[in-house]
């Protein structure tokens, strides 16, 4: 009686650890991230650059991490997500420090581009959300993947303040140093996200049958379509709204708080996705956050620029900013099952890394061709309606399938 009473608690303890250590992976790997943009002005001022070179490390690593991710997430599902936490954190780390040592495009899109890259496709979040995934009941999932979406946010909200800060009193060269040994406190949080998947051997065959099954599922394929639109219009937004800002005459500082009042806005909008996603149709809130993206941004392109406006911009994209991904985790869960989560999330990832290299790079080369971002704001206005229209047919009930 003792052991049946005491076995429950276990568990419970093993998925508040889990979820609280992966909170602070999710929170240190994005916070960091996210703090690049305020690095582009500074750097292409002081080596000459067009805003395109900077632009174009940061769409690769985010590219890269996509390519990456269904590797990282096969690795994780044969062996469990310690060790897979650990080499991305070392790599994520050694990226952002010897960042400081770049003076060429090429050792920028060495560091910042391949290393960071390759490192996030293992200490992201999607390795995080799928150990979670494996751990926590169903009818909790979406919860607990938004808890650490929230936590993720959270980072934003810290690290690009503290990013700017490092900026502003150090230099950028010091500020990646720094920013890298940051990313060291990953490295002992892994050891508690792990797991595997439900049968720890898995067949080539079973596993072919199930990636192939997943290609012939409209419901997976409208997902994809539409996570290639969230990687466009959040990356374009992390990299590039702290350059818009002072070029529209404003302080460096309210690019930096704008982007910190994402992250923080955000922590309720993610618990509020995953609190409504365990109750409601997943595909119905995805259509609704598209939407109102696409609303948000259209109305600060046409607002007069002010700080007000843009904190503004800041609130109010927040509360639809990271509400996506646990709602897109999830539905991949609950249609196809947990046990090729980290493979079929990591597909989705490398669709949203699509649009985030694209958004990336497009908005620092039509800087550099028009002297201005406007084309690109209302791309993503567009882009935002397209994606609402292609979640609403997606089928959520899940296959059944029994591996």
């Amino acid at each position: 009686m003792t052991h049946s009473a005491t076995a429950p608690a276990a568990v419970g303890r093993r998925i508040v650890l889990l979820i609280t250590a992966a909170s602070v992976i999710g929170a240190v790997s994005l916070g960091i991230r996210s703090s690049f943009g305020i690095f582009l002005q500074p750097i292409s001022a002081d080596f000459g650059w067009g805003r395109e070179v900077f632009a174009i490390s940061i769409a690769l690593s985010n590219f890269l991490w996509g390519v990456a991710q269904p590797f990282a997430g096969m690795l994780a599902d044969r062996f469990g997500s310690g060790r897979v936490l650990v080499a991305g954190a070392l790599t994520y780390a050694a990226g952002t420090a010897l960042m400081a040592w770049s003076s060429t495009p090429s050792d920028a899109h060495l560091t910042i581009g391949v290393l960071v890259g390759l490192g996030s496709a293992g200490c992201g979040l999607w390795i995080v959300y799928a150990a979670a995934a494996r751990v926590v009941p169903p009818e909790r999932c979406t919860l607990a993947l938004g808890i650490i979406s929230a936590a993720a946010s959270f980072g934003q909200f810290a690290m690009v303040p503290i990013g700017q800060a490092f900026l502003d009193t150090y230099g950028w060269q010091t500020a990646f140093v720094l920013l890298g040994i940051v990313a060291l406190v990953m490295v002992p949080m892994a050891g508690a996200v792990t797991g595997r998947a439900v049968t720890p051997t898995v067949s080539p065959r079973r596993f072919r049958s199930a990636m192939a099954e997943a290609a012939r599922h409209r419901g997976y394929l409208l997902l994809n379509a539409g996570f290639f639109v969230c990687g466009f219009q959040v990356i374009f937004i992390v990299t590039h709204l702290p350059a818009y800002v002072t070029d529209s005459g404003l302080p460096a500082e309210v690019g930096a708080w704008t982007l910190a009042l994402i992250g923080l806005v955000n922590i309720f909008g993610s618990i509020v996705s995953g609190v409504l996603g365990d109750r409601f149709s997943k595909k119905g809130i995805l259509t609704l956050l598209y939407f109102s993206r696409a609303v948000v941004i259209a109305v600060f392109v046409l607002s007069p620029a002010s700080i007000a406006s843009t904190l503004s911009f800041g609130v109010a994209i927040g509360v639809f900013w990271f509400g996506t991904v646990p709602l897109t985790t999830a539905l991949v869960a609950q249609i196809f099952g947990p046990q090729y989560l980290g493979t079929l999330s990591g597909i989705v990832l490398l669709s949203h890394q699509t649009g985030a290299l694209l958004g990336a790079w497009l908005g620092g080369r039509l800087f550099d061709v028009t002297g201005s971002y406007d084309i690109t704001w209302w791309i993503a206005v567009a882009l935002g309606l397209v994606a609402a229209a292609l979640h609403y047919p997606i089928d959520e009930r899940p296959l059944g399938r029994r591996l």
